[in-house]
Formats: structure tokens, sequence, C-alpha cells
């Protein structure tokens, strides 16, 4: 009694999860964001350096070619795939232990952005009226000064750091969240289930995050994948301009500036190899994105 019985199996709806992976070059973005996530995961353990942020130094290997072998004392064979930087590092360990970096910092700014953004967003479009104009015009301030000018504030204020410019990238993205969040919220309120919750009188989080968060999804998660893409963008060029992760921790773009002076030379793979990768995981967050899109606008 009181309980309701299914005639048939209900099975969940796949259309947006099958165009998502119909989407030829999101689901190559997707693998190879996995792949990096898996390194950046299993760490040390699968590096051929494991040392911690693979550091090993050794200077009578310094500057070997991609796929350079040599023994240890133990008589045991190496090869240096992707070779060594003037300090005999070996540079795939340095590029597989910056991954961390960079997908840390994506996911914690795009965390940040998200918390601040639905929080402002949220209040704005469903409060109205006089809190919507004040948040409003906070918005247009934040909006109006550029990403990179922000990041360098925060950074130099809080100092140079990898959780400074974790802080600090997360702070600039907000915006963009909040505007997409006050726009869903603005139609959302309209809506007649809406109108009813508030008519139950339901508390106002309550209505927010129970009704009208899950159905303002969709633009959230296509622009945190196009803000993961930028953190990520931001983290190499902050590290690069010496404001980011530090050395001798091997974030991709302090790699890249260790060795910027070497691209006329015999050894520019030392910078074109942390530069390609930085540039095709940007690449692979925006066609996810584009994925994303595809798949939240699939005709049902």
């Amino acid at each position: 009694m009181g309980h309701r019985f299914q005639t048939k199996l209900e099975r969940p709806n796949l259309r947006p999860v099958n165009a998502f992976w119909s989407h030829r070059m999101a689901a190559v973005g997707a693998v190879w964001i996995l792949l990096w996530l898996f390194i950046a995961i299993a760490g040390s353990a699968i590096r051929p350096d494991a040392t911690p942020m693979a550091n090993d130094q050794h200077l009578e290997r310094g500057l070997l070619a991609p796929g350079a072998e040599w023994l240890d004392e133990a008589g045991d064979m190496h090869t240096a795939w992707l070779g060594t930087d003037r300090y005999g590092r070996d540079l795939l360990s340095r590029l597989m232990a910056g991954s961390g970096i960079s997908l840390s910092v994506g996911a914690g700014a795009v965390v940040i952005s998200l918390i601040l953004g639905l929080l402002l967003g949220g209040l704005a479009g469903y409060m109205g009226g006089r809190v919507d104009r004040v948040l409003s015009w906070f918005l247009q301030v934040m909006w109006s000064i550029p990403t990179l000018l922000m990041v360098l504030a925060i950074t130099l204020a809080f100092g140079k750091g990898f959780w400074q410019v974790f802080l600090a990238i997360g702070l600039t993205m907000w915006v963009e969240v909040a505007r997409i969040v006050r726009g869903q919220f603005l139609s959302l309120r309209e809506q007649a289930y809406v109108q009813a919750a508030e008519a139950l009188d339901l508390p106002a989080w309550r209505i927010m995050l129970r009704h009208m968060l899950p159905n303002a999804v969709g633009p959230l998660v296509v622009v945190c994948a196009a803000n993961f893409a930028a953190a990520i963008l931001i983290e190499a060029g902050l590290s690069f301009l010496g404001v980011g992760a530090q050395i001798p921790m091997p974030s991709w773009g302090n790699i890249v500036k260790e060795h910027a002076h070497l691209l006329t030379t015999d050894h520019a793979w030392l910078a074109l190899i942390p530069g390609a990768l930085i540039a095709s995981l940007v690449l692979a967050f925006t066609w996810v994105g584009d994925g994303l899109r595809h798949a939240m606008h699939d005709p049902r």
C-alpha cells in the first residue's frame, strides 16, 4: 500500500551523453583530458623520475636529446624519452608532474568561480529589485577590469606562489558565472513551479537550490569548461612571467620560461614541447565545451 509499482524498466535518458560523444572533436578532447588527469592522479608512481617534483638532477646528463639512453651505476638501461634539461632532469617526468599543477589550478578556479557566481548571480536573479541593481552594477565594474590585470594585482598583493595563483584566478572568473546564473534565474523565477513554491512559503534558498539551479545547469557546465581552459592558460602565463608557481615546482609555464632562450638553438624542443602541451590541453577543454553545448541543444 502507498507504493507505486513500475510496469516497465525505466532507463535514464542517455541522449545528451550520446550527443556529446557523437561530437568527434569533443570526444578526442575528453580522452586527452582524461589521460592527463590519470597522469596527474597517479603521480610519481608512473613517472620515470619518482622524486618529489621530478627534480632529480644529473649535470653530466644535461641536454640529452629525446630518446637518449644511458646506464646507471647498477648497470640498468634508462631512456630519456623527451630528453633532459640543462640540469639533467628528465623532461617527461617534469611535464607529467606539471600536469597536476595545471589541472588543480583549473579545478580550483572553477570551484571558486562557481561558489561566488552562484551566490551573487543567484541572489541578483531571484531577488530582483534593488538587490539586482546593486549586484549588477558590481558585476559591470568587475567585468570592465581586464582579467590578467586583476590576476596580477591579486597575485602581487598576496605574494608569489602556487596557492596565490590558485586563489587569484578563481577570484577573477566568477563574474561570467554570475552573469549567466543571473540571466537564468531572471527567466526561471517567472515559471509556474517557482511561483507555486513561493506560494507554499518555502525558503528562498530552497527554491533557488532545489527548483531553479537544476534547470540552469546546462549553460553553467559549458562556461565551466571554458573557464577551465582559461585558468590553465592564465596559470601558464603567470608562471612564465615569474609570478605563478615557483621553481623548482614543475609548472608547464615555468618550464617554457626556463628554456625560452633555446628556441633558436638545436634544443628548441625543451620549450616547444611544454608549449604544445599547454595549447593542446586548452584546445581539448574548448572542444569539450563545444561538445557540451552541442549536447545541451540536441533536439529530443
